[in-house]
């Protein structure tokens, strides 16, 4: 049984009305990652509430099976991320038979005490990244619709971005301009509306109105070294759909690298027909880091490498240039995602690492929605670089958090290999002779098979999530088969609060 088709317009503006929220208070300085939560008008969390109020705005298809639990976060020094962590089960009582078609009211018959979760204390972490300046050339429209996400890593962190914006690039072949221009007062508009967010945006025009967009890509580097300031150390070419999971972790990887020596920081596509097509170098949606060495190479010799480049992709014209007046070469960084594989990437969210970075997130997937990375991230403002952690439940249950909740009814998880990344995308073009058999063993590797996502894997994807006070609520479902009811999980994460001790009717793990 499939969704309403109003859902969508529904989870939209659930995400604005989060995002929203969050971005007001991201302007406060130097709040905590607790302070700045906002208290919406919502009902007491309980862990057997009388009402589900919040997911009459979903409009599913009632009745549908439904089970809850509350998650109190404790961070602290002595856990640490594992690839995955087992603790005894179950997860979620037993489901119950909810129908919201009349009224909101319910009697939770399964209700179970609030779990306690050891997570890492990263408050330590400096996401300190002052010392970084992200370009991104894009159209207006784009960069607004890419706010939401950036309001999710790029704010308080003291990072610039710069942007090269245009209208479009819908222009007549024998015209002498590559694109239509923006105009001057709607940029003025959106960036004073992204500095009132919290967004340290800078918009501005192309170099020449005769670039291309590889030429338009390429001269982020002299819009970014021309406004570099004494501290910084390396500038950053991103698209507009590039994602960081975490600040903290993307500046600790900078550190291993002196930024007065030529460094150029990137990674490869994760399919090795890319790789053997374009060669070894930084794709542009994973994120490239040139350090300020390298930046001034690159730019003393702009005008040079402009005009001999005839490609079309702006990382190729940056590669060239590097390949042509330096010895440097990519240092690829595997947490970094390129993401050109296609269709279900639930092996890659489901793997238990934590990317630095992830692309291509807006579109695509098996139901053609994309992934909503600004929503699946809300819950790292409670428990840090939780996101897309996984826990197994019992012997059968598996959470990637923000992500899915996936169960594994035939043999349970033991059966499985969790080490390695299941290969839910479709197959990569094959490279003829290559021993890199399925394209993603340089990248992804090692892997597993795909499950069945009827007999083998239930997959519960995330569906929304919101913030409350102090907390986020997620919200997994799953499509029934064979005409039973849909299904619904919902999670709701909490912080422990200041001096508090865990009750007896609180289970600790």
């Amino acid at each position: 049984m499939l969704l309403r088709s109003a859902i969508i317009a529904v989870v939209c503006l659930l995400s604005l009305t989060s995002v929203i929220w969050v971005a007001r208070l991201y302007r406060r300085d130097n709040a905590s990652s607790t302070d700045w939560f906002p208290s919406f008008p919502t009902q007491p969390l309980e862990p057997c509430p009388d009402t589900l109020d919040w997911l009459r705005p979903l409009d599913l298809v009632y009745p549908v099976r439904y089970a809850r639990r509350d998650i109190i976060v404790n961070p602290t020094a002595k856990a640490k991320r594992l690839s995955v962590t087992k603790l005894p089960g179950p997860l979620f009582p037993d489901f119950q038979s909810v129908d919201l078609t009349a009224t909101t009211t319910v009697e939770l018959k399964h209700c179970k005490d609030p779990l306690v979760l050891d997570v890492p204390d990263n408050t330590s972490r400096s996401a300190d990244a002052a010392h970084i300046i992200f370009g991104i050339s894009t159209t207006l429209e784009r960069l607004d619709d890419s706010i939401p996400s950036l309001l999710r890593w790029l704010p308080n962190t003291g990072a610039q971005l710069f942007v090269i914006a245009i209208k479009d690039d819908h222009v007549p072949e024998e015209s002498k301009n590559r694109f239509h221009p923006a105009d001057g007062k709607d940029m003025s508009e959106l960036q004073s509306r992204m500095r009132k967010l919290g967004l340290n945006v800078t918009i501005v025009h192309p170099l020449s109105q005769e670039d291309f967009f590889s030429q338009r890509y390429f001269s982020l580097v002299r819009v970014m070294y021309d406004n570099r300031q004494a501290h910084t150390q390396w500038i950053s070419l991103i698209d507009d759909d590039t994602f960081f999971l975490s600040m903290a972790a993307l500046v600790e990887m900078l550190t291993d690298f002196d930024p007065h020596e030529q460094h150029y920081v990137g990674a490869l596509s994760e399919d090795w027909w890319s790789v053997t097509k374009y060669g070894m170098m930084g794709f542009g949606g994973a994120g490239i880091f040139l350090s300020i060495a390298l930046a001034e190479i690159v730019n003393s010799k702009y005008d040079e490498c402009q005009d001999r480049s005839h490609t079309s992709a702006g990382d190729i014209r940056l590669h060239e240039c590097i390949s042509w007046h330096t010895r440097t070469k990519l240092t690829n960084i595997l947490d970094l995602h390129q993401i050109d594989i296609h269709n279900d990437l639930s092996g890659i969210y489901e793997s238990g690492r934590l990317p630095l970075s992830l692309h291509h997130w807006k579109g695509g997937g098996p139901d053609g929605k994309g992934y909503p990375l600004h929503l699946m991230h809300l819950v790292a403002d409670i428990c840090g670089d939780c996101i897309l952690q996984r826990w197994q439940f019992g012997k059968d249950l598996l959470l990637t958090n923000g992500f899915s909740v996936a169960v594994y009814p035939v043999g349970g998880v033991k059966t499985l290999d969790l080490d390695k990344m299941e290969e839910t995308w479709d197959h990569p073009s094959v490279v003829d002779g290559s021993v890199n058999e399925n394209g993603v063993d340089h990248s992804l590797g090692p892997t597993r098979p795909k499950l069945d996502l009827v007999t083998e894997k239930l997959q519960y994807r995330l569906l929304t999530s919101i913030v409350l006070d102090r907390a986020v609520r997620q919200i997994y479902f799953r499509t029934a088969s064979d005409e039973k009811h849909d299904e619904v999980l919902e999670l709701v994460w909490k912080n422990l609060p200041a001096n508090a001790e865990i009750t007896q009717n609180q289970s600790r793990v």
